[in-house]
């Protein structure tokens, strides 16, 4: 595993009018303030990446869908660099990921329908604390 990043498995309640997905607590590992909360939402086959932030922490749940993500570890003096980690996250992998600032992130919409992640940072959108990689410029095979 990638230093720094965490899965913490979540709970799901099963309710008879719809379930209870829990996301983050306070309390919880990962939880290094609230900046804001989106959603954001991926196709079947997309690919969205790579986007790396310098100071956003990522804490990131797929309530609805199938998405891969694909983390790169280009630190300077990090012990895993050049490691990839590869999570996929559904209603059946249910849990938080948090990924620290620092390291490349990609995702991959794997479902049959389109899917959603919500992510919950600890900053608000900054988009001068964040850089843009085409998904060649990191050699990792998508397939």
């Amino acid at each position: 595993m990638i230093d720094g990043v965490l899965f913490t498995p979540l709970s799901i309640i099963e309710a008879q009018g719809g379930d209870v997905l829990h996301a983050m607590k306070s309390v919880d590992p990962g939880f290094s303030g609230f900046g804001e909360v989106y959603f954001s939402s991926i196709k079947p086959g997309s690919i969205k990446g790579w986007k790396l932030h310098s100071e956003m922490v990522l804490n990131i749940v797929v309530p609805v869908g199938v998405i891969r993500f694909v983390i790169f570890d280009n630190r300077k003096d990090s012990k895993t660099k050049g490691r990839f980690n590869d999570y996929v996250l559904s209603r059946k992998n249910y849990g938080r990921l948090t990924i620290p600032p620092g390291l490349w992130v990609g995702f991959q919409g794997r479902g049959a329908e389109e899917s959603f992640l919500l992510n919950i940072a600890n900053i608000p959108h900054n988009p001068s604390e964040s850089m843009l990689k085409e998904l060649d410029e990191i050699n990792f095979d998508w397939k």
